[in-house]
C-alpha cells in the first residue's frame, strides 16, 4: 500500500478522521481495508469515522469497493461513517449499492408473520382487481370512442393481429382438436361397447366438442401462444418507454394497442372455435370408422342429428368470452410490466395463468347459466 493515499488523524475525540489521495483506480490495485482495521482495534473509543479527499485524487469503482467495505465492518463495530467529504458522484454510486446490499443481503434473514404475509398478499389482490377494473373502464370508454368514429389505430397493424391470431395458430388448433375428438372416441367407446352402443360415441364426441371442449380448447391455446405474445409485446413497449411517448403525444395507448388485439381475437376465436368442432368431429369419425369399423355414414347421421343449433351458439358464445379474457390479460399485464427484462418474463407467464384460469371460471358460469336457461 502506497501510504500517501491512506492519512489518519486523530485531531477530534473519538473521531477518525481518514484523508484519501492518490490513485484509487482499479488499474492502480484494491487496497485492503486491514490498516483501518488495525487502527480501529488500537482506538476502540472511536464512534465515528469521517473523510476527506484531496484535489489530486483519481477514483473510480475501486474507491466505491474500499468504502462499501469499511462501511460494512463499521457497521458491526457499530461506528458511524460520515460520507459527506466524498465528491457527490461517489456518494451517489455509494447509496445505490448500499441499497442493492440492504436489498439482495439483508432483507431475505427479515422473518415476516403470517398474519404479516396474509395481510400483504390481500393487499396485492385488491390492487390487482382495482387496477383490472380501471383497465377495463379505459378499455369501455376507448370503444365508445371506437363506435362513435372518435378512436384511431392503424389498420395494417390490426390485420397483422389478425393474421397472427388466426393462420398462425390453425396448426396447432388442428392438432390438438383432432387428437382431442380422438380421445373422446377411445374414452368413450371403452364403456360403450358394454352395452352395444358403440354409435353414440358420435353423439358424445359432437356435443362435446361444438358445446364447450372445442372453445376451452382453442381458448387455452390463444392464451398461451396469442396472449403471452400480447403481454411480451406490450411489456417490452413498456420497458423501452413507448407506451410513455405515445401518452406524450396525445395518443392514447388504450385505443392505438389494446383495441385492436381485443377486436382481432373478438373475430378469430369463433373462427377458429367452428373449424377446432369440425376438427374434433373428424377424429371422433376416424377413430370409429377406422378402428371400430362403425359405419361411416351412419357416424355422420348421428352426428348431424344430436349437434342442436343452440349448441352450435353455446360455443360461439364460450369462444367469443374467451378471446376478450385472453386479450385483456395479456394487454393488462403487458400494460402493467415493470421496467425492466425480468418484469416482461414475469409479465408473459402471469398473462397465460390469468388467461387459463380466467377461460375455466367463465366455463363454469357459463354452463350454470345454460342450465338455469334450459340451453
Amino acid at each position: 500500500m502506497l501510504p500517501e493515499k491512506l492519512v489518519f488523524d486523530y485531531s477530534i475525540p473519538k473521531t477518525l478522521l481518514i484523508k484519501l489521495s492518490g490513485d484509487w483506480q482499479i488499474s492502480a490495485g484494491l487496497l485492503s481495508t486491514d490498516e483501518v482495521t488495525s487502527q480501529l482495534n488500537s482506538h476502540p473509543d472511536i464512534v465515528q469515522i469521517n473523510i476527506s479527499v484531496s484535489q489530486d485524487l483519481k477514483w473510480d469503482s475501486g474507491l466505491i469497493t474500499f468504502l462499501l467495505k469499511l462501511i460494512r465492518e463499521c457497521e458491526h463495530k457499530k461506528i458511524n461513517v460520515a460520507r459527506e467529504g466524498l465528491p457527490q458522484e461517489a456518494q451517489k454510486l455509494l447509496s445505490l449499492a448500499l441499497k442493492v446490499h440492504e436489498k439482495d443481503i439483508l432483507s431475505p434473514n427479515v422473518r415476516e408473520s403470517f398474519l404479516e404475509r396474509t395481510g400483504e398478499k390481500v393487499l396485492q389482490i385488491i390492487e390487482g382487481l382495482r387496477s383490472g377494473l380501471y383497465f377495463l373502464g379505459d378499455i369501455s370508454v376507448s370503444f365508445g370512442r371506437l363506435i362513435t368514429g372518435k378512436s384511431y389505430f392503424r389498420w395494417d397493424d390490426f390485420m397483422l393481429i389478425v393474421q397472427r391470431c388466426g393462420v398462425e395458430t390453425l396448426l396447432l388448433v388442428s392438432l390438438i382438436s383432432l387428437l382431442v375428438g380422438m380421445i373422446l372416441a377411445f374414452v368413450g367407446s371403452i364403456q360403450l361397447k358394454v352395452f352395444g352402443a358403440q354409435i353414440f360415441i358420435s353423439d358424445m364426441v359432437g356435443i362435446a366438442m361444438v358445446r364447450v371442449l372445442s372453445a376451452v380448447m382453442t381458448g387455452i391455446i390463444v392464451s398461451g401462444r396469442i396472449g403471452a405474445s400480447f403481454a411480451a409485446e406490450l411489456g417490452m413497449m413498456q420497458a423501452n418507454e413507448e407506451i410513455d411517448a405515445l401518452k406524450t403525444l396525445g395518443v392514447s395507448p388504450v385505443e392505438f394497442l389494446v383495441i385492436p388485439r381485443i377486436l382481432a381475437l373478438v373475430i378469430m376465436m369463433p373462427i377458429l372455435t367452428i373449424y377446432a368442432d369440425l376438427m374434433g368431429v373428424l377424429g371422433g369419425f376416424i377413430i370409429s370408422a377406422g378402428m371400430l369399423n362403425l359405419n361411416p355414414v351412419e357416424y355422420l347421421n348421428h352426428t348431424q342429428n344430436a349437434i342442436k343449433l343452440s349448441y352450435v351458439w353455446v360455443g360461439l358464445i364460450h369462444s367469443i368470452v374467451f378471446g376478450v379474457i385472453v386479450a385483456v390479460a395479456g394487454c393488462l399485464r403487458g400494460i402493467e410490466c415493470e421496467r425492466n427484462a425480468a418484469g416482461v418474463g414475469i409479465a408473459t407467464t402471469s398473462a397465460v395463468v390469468t388467461g387459463i384460469t380466467g377461460i375455466v371460471i367463465a366455463t363454469a358460469i357459463i354452463t350454470y347459466i345454460c342450465q338455469f336457461l334450459g340451453v
